[in-house]
């Protein structure tokens, strides 16, 4: 109880805390995972993440679904530990477990006190996690039936139904645009779980991060220990080119929902592409930035089209997607369209202005100290980091790099990224006798 309670003030203490920009300490571990590192005594906490390039870009033509349910498995049993076990003896403890997963990487999260007695007992049930996985055929058929019910629910819902349209639309043949299918789950099998796992679960190209009480030595032995009997590896840790120019068209599906589901998108950028701070800082004047964003301005304030309007670049390994989105009354979708895409046509061609770009640069590094005010945000900064190798002072740079964007950056990257004629657009609930 008492340990329960010492980890229940410490994330307290966390969620007030706030941190100076972290010094990013950085290595190899004899098996090659790249190591990324926060000394930090403040709270009596840990922070641990250990990613890898295994999200479902990853997935093989006709395997869809593999790398997500790897992914998911991978918590739910390892060798002497059912997943009960494992969830008890971390209760037990007061250790959080957890995980991530997108389209480039796949990855767990721990967060633990940093005293050893507990801290040892949290990192040797993630070590078994990550180095003795053993996809359980019961618990396997299980997971399998409950992800068939969600993505048949998931067909009825028109924010699911726009999102799979969309991400077709956007990437066509390419993994980014792949959407798993009840079919595609339903012949997934236990072996196709391991070699997975033995293929793109390797040390060689693991990303370790760790934030919290412990020491540079601490931290070198814990990544060593969590890494040290990892499978081989092998898979190719790089995604397919994604084909930046798309031809446009415009998809109207039927639905009974009372408003219409609007996306409207192309593929974007990369992590560390040259553009990615133009494009940023440019994305929160268009549609990025809420109440004071142009999208908004024009099509909620003046109009009363909808209730929000958004736009976002999604930078991955590959370009993701450069999407706006918005849900409107059935009657006034077309019109909405229509203004949305003239607001952004008059955004790429002539840019913005001096005004807009101050109070931009004002409001994202205004903010930026709440970027990095908890270890959890810090842990999740260095994950990003080290997976797609952005400098080690990607965050002490990040304010100076915003502040350095001009406006005719902002104007020249959107006219070569965002063409608006070749743009994909999805509407779900189309207006009546327009949808297909």
């Amino acid at each position: 109880m008492l340990t329960r309670t010492l980890f229940a003030a410490a994330l307290s203490l966390a969620a007030t805390v706030a941190l100076a920009t972290p010094q990013i300490q950085h290595w190899q571990t004899s098996g090659g995972a790249r190591v990324y590192f926060v000394e930090d005594h403040g709270l009596p906490m840990l922070d641990v993440a250990v990613d890898f390039p295994a999200g479902n870009g990853f997935d093989a033509a006709g395997k869809v679904g593999v790398a997500n349910l790897t992914y998911g498995m991978l918590t739910l049993g390892a060798q002497g530990l059912s997943e009960d076990d494992i969830a008890r003896r971390l209760a037990d403890i007061g250790a959080q477990l957890g995980g991530h997963f997108d389209s480039d990487r796949a990855g767990v999260r721990l967060r633990t006190l940093s005293n050893t007695a507990e801290r040892d007992v949290a990192l040797e049930i993630v070590a078994r996690i990550l180095q003795q996985p053993v996809f359980p055929e019961p618990v396997l058929a299980r997971e399998k039936a409950r992800w068939i019910a969600s993505l048949k629910e998931a067909e009825t819902q028109p924010d699911s139904i726009a999102d799979k349209a969309f991400d077709g639309a956007v990437f066509g043949v390419h993994p980014y645009g792949w959407h798993v299918e009840v079919a595609d789950v339903d012949k997934i099998q236990r072996e196709q779980l391991e070699a997975f796992y033995r293929s793109h679960y390797g040390a060689q190209h693991a990303v370790v991060s760790l934030m919290g009480d412990i020491s540079r030595a601490e931290a070198e032995a814990i990544a060593q220990r969590l890494t040290e009997n990892l499978p081989a590896g092998g898979a190719d840790a790089h995604i397919p080119a994604v084909m930046i120019r798309i031809q446009p068209g415009e998809q109207r599906i039927a639905h009974p929902a009372s408003q219409s589901h609007i996306l409207i998108g192309t593929p974007g950028v990369a992590r560390n592409d040259e553009d990615y701070f133009p494009l940023y800082v440019g994305n929160y004047i268009l549609g990025g930035g809420g109440f004071v964003s142009r999208l908004m301005n024009e099509v909620r304030e003046k109009r009363g089209l909808a209730y929000s309007v958004y736009s976002y670049f999604t930078p991955m390994q590959q370009p993701g997607a450069f999407q706006i989105g918005l849900q409107t009354k059935k009657e006034q979708a077309d019109e909405a369209l229509a203004l949305v895409r003239k607001t952004l046509r008059t955004f790429v061609d002539k840019g913005v202005t001096e005004k807009e770009l101050r109070a931009a640069k004002q409001n994202i590094v205004g903010g930026f100290p709440l970027r990095i005010d908890s270890n959890r945000k810090i842990i999740e900064y260095l994950g990003v980091i080290g997976f797609y190798e952005l400098p080690l002072t990607y965050l002490d740079d990040f304010t100076a790099r915003v502040e350095k964007v001009t406006a005719a950056q902002i104007h020249d990257a959107f006219k070569r990224r965002i063409d608006p004629d070749a743009l994909a657009t999805v509407i779900v609930g189309a207006p009546e006798g327009t949808a297909k």
